[in-house]
């Protein structure tokens, strides 16, 4: 069992790059770091989670395909060629609030 001990936002440029077939890699971007310990408080790690939540070491993370690596792209050189846009959450999906009434 493992446990996380710190979260942090990842900035622009990181990617995790799976391996989807035999020749067809995918990257999508990195969103945030976490940082992981043993419960015994050995053997530390930095994992990246994903923009559709994958991650290396997951319980379905060989579901989708296999983690190759993370790699940095300077955001001004743009993405990787296998980059995977980041899926959008439509607008006008969820609950939405509305005004009380007035009293």
């Amino acid at each position: 069992m493992k446990r996380i001990v710190e979260i942090v936002p990842a900035r622009p440029g990181w990617y995790a790059r799976w391996r989807i077939g035999p020749d067809v890699t995918r990257c999508y971007p990195v969103t945030l770091w976490a940082l992981l310990e043993h419960h015994d408080g050995t053997g530390r790690e930095v994992i990246g989670v994903d923009c559709v939540g994958q991650w290396p070491g997951a319980d379905d993370d060989g579901d989708t395909g296999d983690f190759v690596r993370y790699l940095f792209q300077t955001p001004d050189s743009g993405a990787p060629e296998d980059a995977e846009a980041p899926l959008a959450e439509p607008r006008d999906s969820g609950p939405r609030r509305q005004a009380a009434p007035a009293a």
